[in-house]
């Protein structure tokens, strides 16, 4: 009987996961760091190192990058972190602690800190700027790089590194950007047509 659980168990996680192709990087439907290398149809598990997350833009490469960068979607499970000094997680961009020290924060490779000196807040040539203060995702945790709707383009959106580094992004394959989400998402899971973001970029 104890065998026989045994083998199920074995059998029901490795049916998790089928290759959709014969070889390439695919990534977990459930963790953003997880992904599998699938060479000939069959499948090996990797983990990207602490803090960053698999980018699944192109299945013939393998590449890891900051969330900031990558768009998990509903992939919003994590590994457990490795924190240290500084550091909440071992990779990534982090706020410094200290609450008065707005133009700094820390670069961490590896688990080890480095403070890094923000340049002067910018302003984009129309105008926008990052907002003040910190921005909560949809999970409750500090966005280190929020993001922010274009006020008049629905597929058009800011990014702000570090919190305070404004850049433009821009959703593509007529997704459009989802402010409950902070992601690029399909019209019908948006609510577009609300407030005034009617249009839509053509290109």
């Amino acid at each position: 009987m104890y065998k026989c659980l045994v083998f199920i168990l074995i059998a029901g996680v490795s049916a998790q996961f089928k290759c959709p192709q014969r070889t390439g990087f695919f990534p977990d439907l459930q963790e953003c760091d997880l992904y599998y290398v699938c060479s000939q149809g069959e499948y090996e598990e990797k983990l990207c190192p602490d803090g960053l997350v698999f980018d699944d833009k192109d299945p013939n490469h393998e590449r890891c990058d900051i969330p900031a960068n990558i768009d998990c979607g509903d992939r919003t499970a994590l590994q457990e972190p490795k924190p240290s000094k500084g550091c909440p997680r071992a990779n990534g961009y982090y706020r410094h602690p200290n609450p008065t020290a707005c133009d700094k924060f820390y670069n961490c490779v590896d688990a080890n800190a480095r403070t890094v000196i923000n340049p002067k807040k910018d302003k984009l040539d129309d105008g926008f700027e990052c907002p003040d203060g910190e921005t909560e995702g949809p999970n409750g945790r500090k966005l280190p790089h929020p993001t922010f709707a274009h006020p008049d383009d629905c597929q058009k959106f800011y990014i702000c590194r570090n919190g305070v580094m404004p850049q433009k992004g821009s959703c593509s394959g007529g997704s459009v950007y989802n402010e409950e989400t902070f992601t690029c998402d399909d019209p019908a899971n948006r609510g577009l047509l609300q407030k005034g973001q009617e249009k839509l970029n053509p290109y």
